[in-house]
């Protein structure tokens, strides 16, 4: 018996070994010699440029004065009114062109309705000048051309192109217990890190590998698939610890938690002592027979 008591405990000092999460598993950015930072002990910025691609929603607005010739052009009402057309939201304060929809959440109805998608072709048909090709450009290339567009035909100086998504829209997907961080998410601002995302998300907990973090970003010439490691701080010169429109986020789950145990040292000593327990029943149950 005394045989089986060593083996049981030996077995007991395994489980826990093995299915244990150490800190080095849950703890972000721990120093790490690859860092690589500037001169004044910064780490730079590696932020991509966003560039457009087929089925994108632009949003494109066309600031002018109230009673300015370019609001009668781009639109069928002139900008003293309050009245919506179907491509154009006249704004009477203002004097705001709103060619396109807006809204506070990616996939909301306005914005794909009234937004400027980007077709099959890359390109945008905006109402008065035409077709601008987009797929492939910056936000800032196409604005600066339809800026020139503008002014062609109206004096310069006396409107302003302001073209935007509607936000970084970004998704998160989980495998299991991720039911508070998965969705689509919109944020409206010029950059955000993973970091920021997953926080916005609600964190992540014990069961997500912070060592393998997928991701897949839209480019033109077709979908990126990168992995990123959170619990190294040379993260941070990575292109894809900044998230970009259009972005999944992909969490994967540790094996250790598949099997039930290492969510937390309380839960893996129950489990553990349970799994003895019950073997410890069976042999003493077989031995009996």
């Amino acid at each position: 018996m005394k045989n089986y008591k060593y083996i049981f405990l030996l077995l007991f000092s395994s489980l826990m070994m093995t299915s244990c999460i150490t800190t080095k598993d849950v703890r972000y950015m721990q120093p790490n010699e690859s860092l690589v930072i500037n001169e004044e002990g910064l780490v730079p910025y590696n932020i991509p440029v966003y560039r457009i691609t087929k089925n994108d929603i632009l949003n494109l607005n066309i600031v002018t004065t109230p009673k300015g010739d370019a609001a009668q052009f781009y639109s069928s009402f002139n900008t003293s009114g309050s009245t919506v057309s179907p491509t154009t939201n006249t704004v009477a304060n203002g004097g705001g062109i709103s060619v396109g929809g807006g809204g506070n959440s990616g996939g909301n109805g306005i914005f794909y309705f009234n937004g400027l998608k980007v077709d099959s072709k890359g390109d945008i048909n905006v109402f008065g000048i035409g077709f601008v090709k987009a797929e492939g450009r910056t936000i800032e290339e196409v604005s600066e051309e339809i800026q020139q567009k503008v002014n062609e035909n109206f004096q310069e100086g006396k409107s302003e192109v302001r073209l935007n998504t509607n936000g970084i829209t970004f998704y998160v997907l989980g495998d299991i217990e991720t039911t508070g961080i998965t969705g689509e998410k919109v944020v409206h601002k010029n950059t955000l890190t993973i970091t920021e995302a997953l926080s916005i998300s609600g964190g992540l907990n014990r069961t997500i590998d912070r060592k393998s973090i997928i991701i897949h970003r839209k480019l033109p010439e077709g979908i990126k698939i990168a992995k990123i490691d959170l619990t190294r701080e040379d993260v941070m010169n990575s292109p894809y610890y900044y998230v970009q429109n259009g972005d999944e986020i992909y969490l994967n789950t540790r094996s250790k938690s598949l099997n039930g145990l290492g969510k937390d040292p309380i839960q893996t000593l129950t489990t553990g002592v349970s799994v003895i327990t019950t073997a410890l029943s069976i042999y003493l149950l077989l031995k009996n027979l």
